[in-house]
């Protein structure tokens, strides 16, 4: 998808900040610093206010802005030899021949047109890129919204077990976070999120159809994110019996038979040959548990909120091309899979993932606020759900 956010990485170098919603102001040091990455570009009072003009100009899109903002500063037009760099670390668990990775690269391609130079590297092992960005090593890294419950507890629950029940609601979701007045909630300690992409929704995979419900996988082994041990409490509450895995694991016990059941996007379907894993007789339970998000989480000290906030625009402007190469995956699923779930299985669904948000609201796993925003939402949509009674205005 070809974004012009990416140009905006060149500013991130001048440390400048915004000191109210509509004015854009640079100290000396600051102006020093642009004006040694700009060869040839006076940084005055007339440019500040230009770029300040641009940059608070939402009714313009966000690669219109930044348009703006290469020709005002010259970006595009900076001397050989003296492009800006940044790391961006991408976790595709198909490495660099990856869809993921090769997508980051088509936004490398059209940065270094810019004078930005990005250098992408690709890591198929999830555990060991956020070792990597916590290390420093990375300055942003792409990665799973499980993972990015280390970072920011806020996008880190978006994934929320029944919080987000289809890709309208998830779009709803993702169009509000893009929103400035949730730009203070995107800045948890050293690290600000950059942006959030939909990966569709996420399914139960069984290798018996018979276990078409909760009740029914008591006794059944559970693969569970290793790092997670909520997940393995959820499980052993329910009768069964939880594997500790890593995502890439997963995929291979379930395939191999050392699991009965693994949640999964549907993305996964061909990727990851899950096929293998449901032969002969298993299937896919037709009712998502949850929304999947990919978060780009960055360091703040190289990447400034302000800087993130348009990149966050930028990302949910995409959001209708990322859906459509979600769906083109999704679509690979043969409808002989589907596990038909009848209406009165899935408000017992309902009833239970409530009681299992309202536990990790609790203990502090879920973040309230996010879990209050997302039943807003769904109350907009449904009114008529239990949980909405005395439920008004917008999200």
């Amino acid at each position: 998808m070809r974004r012009f956010f990416l140009i905006i990485f060149a500013m991130v170098f001048t440390g400048f900040c915004a000191v109210s919603a509509q004015e854009l102001r640079l100290n000396n040091d600051q102006r020093a610093a642009m004006e040694k990455l700009l060869p040839g570009v006076t940084i005055d009072d007339r440019l500040v206010k230009g770029l300040s003009d641009i940059f608070y100009s939402r009714d313009m899109p966000v690669r219109v802005r930044l348009k703006a903002i290469a020709k005002l500063v010259g970006i595009d037009q900076m001397p050989p030899g003296t492009a800006l760099s940044r790391k961006i670390c991408i976790w595709d668990i198909a490495g660099r021949a990856g869809p993921v990775f090769q997508a980051a690269m088509d936004q490398r391609a059209l940065a270094m047109e810019y004078g930005v130079n990005l250098e992408m590297v690709p890591f198929t092992n999830e555990t060991v890129m956020v070792e990597e960005l916590k290390a420093g090593r990375c300055d942003a890294a792409l990665m799973s919204g499980f993972r990015a419950r280390l970072f920011n507890n806020y996008t880190g629950s978006i994934d929320a077990i029944g919080g987000v029940p289809d890709n309208q609601h998830m779009r709803t979701l993702l169009q509000v976070l893009a929103h400035p007045s949730q730009a203070d909630k995107m800045v948890q300690g050293e690290y600000v999120i950059m942006g959030m992409f939909s990966g569709g929704g996420i399914h139960i995979f069984v290798n018996d159809k018979r276990i078409s419900s909760l009740a029914k996988a008591a006794g059944k082994k559970v693969a569970v994110l290793d790092y997670d041990q909520t997940q393995a409490e959820m499980v052993a509450g329910i009768g069964a019996t939880p594997v500790p895995s890593d995502i890439v694991s997963a995929p291979n016990k379930f395939n191999n038979g050392v699991v009965d059941i693994l949640a999964a996007p549907l993305v996964a379907y061909e990727l990851l040959e899950l096929y293998k894993g449901m032969d002969p007789k298993g299937g896919i339970v037709d009712y998502p548990i949850a929304q999947l998000s990919m978060q780009l989480v960055g360091r703040l000290d190289k990447f400034p909120n302000e800087i993130a906030q348009l990149i966050r625009e930028a990302s949910f402007e995409a959001y209708d091309q990322v859906r459509e190469r979600v769906k083109v995956e999704e679509d690979r699923v043969p409808k002989h899979w589907w596990i038909h779930i009848p209406d009165d299985e899935r408000r017992v669904y309902e009833s239970m993932m409530q009681d299992a948000r309202d536990v990790l609201r609790k203990e502090g796993y879920y973040n309230g606020d996010m879990l209050d925003l997302q039943r807003r939402i769904r109350c907009k949509f449904d009114s008529s759900r239990g949980e909405c009674a005395g439920e008004g205005g917008n999200p």
